[in-house]
């Protein structure tokens, strides 16, 4: 290795290593910025070969509810054509929308239900530019081969820190005191007002987001305790305990981390507020639907719980405005809002500026990496497929998408169709009831192509076909 290489490897080495930037930067894990400062290899690199079977500018792509620009800068690169909205829309405006669109991009509010994804006519995958996907009928979208991505991770501190935000502030009944001292009254009291230091919290949910949190509220002095549905190996001195039974006995802070599922419908009702501590507090910033809050409001009434921070509802407003969070929409929103020492946030537990541009940045390029190379990996309703990029020098070879049922036989009828070529890799999962086929063909000139995908479309099992070259 000569002079010259070994002063770049070391500046490559202190390039990785130097974490400091702006307070806006999206920040990488020190292993991701080392590899990323790396060559691919010590020798040249094979320049990877895109793979566009149609002009970019024909593919289009849709975005609600303000996703981040990130996302946006990522589509507009390739060359799509990106229709962009801060809000959701009406149902029936989104079912004019959806019918052109190839891809589409959307945050919580929208419903891309059964009757809405009926009308997609071109889509091919749906970001949700969230962690939940709750707001899409999966199975629907399997069926009519259309890939949902969105990402799992990368709001999860943002959702951490206003946990700890929301604990201490229960703790030291600071929302109250705040909105009296906005009309006027100077309350100084210190009853009923505690440290967090040496209490005990009580995560439902020990998974990204819980974990982050049991770290956090250790570093503050706090006591850890966790259920969980599956044994979770327990960060720093938290305990894991085996009953919900248990944990509500135990904690003073219960904090609920769930997904919306039927077993966590209410997760949180009266049973289980009655098992609680006397003054107790309890957080949700998971789902709207894992907490009964009439049964809360209940027991806040009685002073059975001492304080509450909702985050998320059962029925939320679809788009910001005043008087928009009503009892129209929950019948019981005037009695909450009327509670002391609750706090009411319009579910904001992800939306800090770096968790909205890492989550631009992760599903905008799964959403990419899917329409151009066809590579599903991340995709929550659909089997996990990907197959190393194509080399510039690779000519005349097509790739193979082929979406289609889960039953016997199809892959021997596929390679037949493909016999004529040489298949120079392939990779086959499954999910349920749907399958999805990659597979490299070379040997193939333009008068293939329309045979390959004339064959593969009259096959019984076929779903969705897409060819890459």
């Amino acid at each position: 290795m000569s002079a010259l290489d070994i002063n770049n490897l070391q500046n490559s080495f202190q390039e990785a290593f130097n974490l400091s930037g702006s307070p806006g930067a999206v920040s990488t894990s020190p292993t991701q910025s080392f590899m990323n400062s790396l060559p691919q290899r010590l020798s040249a690199a094979k320049q990877q070969k895109v793979l566009k079977p149609f002009s970019t500018g024909d593919i289009k792509i849709l975005l609600l509810e303000n996703v981040n620009e990130t996302a946006i800068s990522i589509f507009k690169q390739q060359g799509y054509q990106v229709e962009f909205h801060k809000s959701s829309l009406p149902e029936e405006e989104l079912i004019e929308k959806i019918k052109d669109v190839h891809a589409i991009g959307v945050r919580s509010k929208t419903k891309l239900t059964k009757k809405v994804l009926e009308h997609a006519k071109n889509l091919v995958c749906i970001g949700c530019f969230c962690i939940g996907t709750n707001q899409v009928d999966l199975d629907f979208a399997a069926n009519k081969g259309i890939a949902v991505f969105n990402s799992p991770f990368s709001n999860s501190r943002s959702v951490a820190e206003l946990l700890i935000a929301q604990v201490i502030t229960l703790a030291r009944q600071v929302g109250d005191r705040s909105i009296e001292l906005h009309t006027g009254t100077w309350n100084k009291v210190s009853a009923r007002c505690w440290e967090v230091r040496g209490k005990t919290l009580g995560i439902i949910g020990y998974g990204h987001i819980g974990s982050q949190v049991s770290v956090l509220a250790e570093a503050m002095g706090m006591h850890v305790i966790y259920y969980d549905i599956v044994t979770v190996m327990a960060l720093g001195t938290s305990k894991q305990v085996p009953t919900l039974d248990e944990l509500l006995n135990k904690a003073d802070f219960v904090t609920l981390h769930v997904p919306e599922t039927p077993e966590t419908k209410n997760m949180l009702s009266a049973p289980q507020f009655a098992a609680m501590k006397d003054g107790a507090y309890v957080i949700n910033l998971s789902r709207g639907t894992v907490v009964d809050i009439p049964s809360l409001i209940q027991a806040m009434k009685v002073n059975k719980i001492a304080g509450a921070a909702i985050d998320v509802y059962p029925n939320e407003p679809a788009k910001n405005g005043a008087g928009s969070f009503n009892d129209d929409l929950n019948k019981w929103t005037s009695e909450l809002v009327s509670l002391p020492n609750i706090i009411l946030t319009p579910h904001i537990g992800g939306s800090t500026e770096e968790a909205q541009s890492a989550i631009g940045i992760e599903v905008g390029n799964a959403l990419t990496k899917y329409i151009n190379e066809g590579n599903s990996v991340g995709s929550v309703n659909f089997p996990e497929v990907s197959l190393r990029s194509l080399d510039l020098d690779q000519e005349n070879t097509v790739r193979v998408l082929y979406i289609h049922q889960n039953v016997p036989g199809v892959l021997k009828t596929v390679n037949n169709i493909l016999s004529n070529h040489n298949i120079e890799k392939q990779f086959s999962d499954s999910n349920g009831d749907i399958a999805y086929l990659m597979a490299d063909i070379s040997q193939v000139n333009q008068s293939d192509i329309k045979n390959i995908y004339d064959e593969l479309n009259q096959t019984s099992s076929k779903i969705s076909i897409r060819l890459l070259y």
